[in-house]
Parts: structure tokens; sequence; C-alpha cells
């Protein structure tokens, strides 16, 4: 997986922004790596986003008509928030969802060992990893 092989061997965080249609569910048709939008945002160990960088995420989403509808990074054990992720939200825009995948992205990533956490704003979070039906689809639905 991409995301493990950006951890440089586990060294450091990696990450990605989901993009897509919100919605409910939101649709999710693309990622774009952190360290793609900024090159130097995984340099500390975790995930540092320069904002200034940013115009190039919102340049992709006008062209091909999506929005951010999720971001997702790795953390070395849980997939519970740091203090940091707390404090500064990757999307500082409320309901945005902020996934986080426990080992590095290394192990399974089964439902209940995925972190879920949905930005309320003004340094706010719910937690949202115990729901029992995913806030998004990846793919395409197939009706018969």
């Amino acid at each position: 997986m991409e995301l493990r092989r950006r951890t440089n061997g586990g060294r450091r965080e990696s990450g990605a922004f989901l993009l897509g249609e919100a919605g409910a569910p939101s649709t999710i048709r693309q990622f774009i790596f952190y360290d793609d939008v900024d090159p130097g945002a995984l340099d500390s160990g975790i995930v540092l986003i320069d904002g200034r960088r940013l115009g190039a995420l919102w340049k992709i989403c006008r062209d091909e008509g999506m929005t951010v509808v999720a971001d997702v990074h790795v953390h070395p054990g849980s997939f519970r928030q740091s203090p940091s992720d707390k404090a500064n939200p990757i999307i500082a825009e409320a309901n945005h969802l902020a996934l986080i995948l426990p080992d590095f992205a290394g192990g399974p990533n089964l439902p209940g060992r995925i972190g879920v956490h949905r930005y309320l704003g003004n340094r706010r979070w719910r937690d949202e990893s115990d729901r029992l039906f995913p806030p998004f689809h990846v793919g395409t639905y197939l009706w018969s």
C-alpha cells in the first residue's frame, strides 16, 4: 500500500486527501498524497502541511469537479487522534472527516480498527469510529 511505503520504513506518518462528491454517503473517486501537494509535509515525522501549498489541491478539485470529502493518515500504533491531530485539523471545515489507519497501514484495516473523526469546528471533534455504516462509498454502485 502506498500510504505504508511513504512512511519511509515506519519512521514517519503519511497521508492523503480523498476527493469526490459530498453526500450521504459521500463518494471517493481519487486521492492525492499529502507530500505530492507539499513535498515537505512529512519531513518532521508527523503531518505538517504548508497552507500555501494547498492551491494546487483546490485547482485539481475545481478542474475535476470534486471536493475534498475526507483525509486519511497513518499512525504508528492506535487509530485514535493525537493531541496534534485534534489541535491541527488538515481541513478545518465543519463536518470534514479525518480517517486514521493504525500500525502505519501495515495490518488489516477492518471496521472497528479505523479511526473516523468528524471535525465540528473550533478544534472540537466527534469520534465516529464505531459507526455501523461508513460515511462514504469507494468505487461504483452496482444496481440490479
